[in-house]
């Protein structure tokens, strides 16, 4: 159990950078950042549930997703500035696109996968 989460951790750290990077290198499509900021949801699910299927986890970190790209509807002032500084803008994003839906969906799909055939420990699965 140690080592599923110690695996998901250096997930997520080698996530965060690649996800800032797709930002400011412009051949990546925006796409990448909003799949990669879905893959480390995932990870950091898998952390708290590393006892679950990763079904279980596949489907916290779809709501998740979902709820956060929906909650770009709600305008509230505090939620907007909140959103306007850097560390809100890379939690809850900025503006509801349909295509950060298909991009958080891929972007779990892929490491759902990707941990599903290559995982070490395949106990939990």
């Amino acid at each position: 159990m140690k080592n599923t989460r110690l695996t998901y951790l250096c997930a997520i750290l080698v996530l965060i950078p690649i996800g800032l990077l797709s930002r400011r290198i412009g051949w990546f499509p925006d796409a990448c950042g909003d799949a990669l900021w879905s893959m480390m949801v995932f990870c950091c699910w898998r952390i708290v549930l590393v006892r679950s299927k990763l079904s279980v986890v596949a489907i916290a970190s779809l709501i998740t997703a979902y709820a956060v790209e929906f909650s770009q509807l709600v305008k509230y002032d505090w939620l907007d500035r909140f959103r306007a500084t850097f560390v809100g803008h890379m939690m809850l994003g900025q503006g509801f696109l349909w295509t950060d839906l298909v991009a958080d969906t891929a972007g779990i799909a892929i490491i759902f996968v990707t941990f599903a055939l290559f995982c070490v420990n395949t106990h939990y699965q």
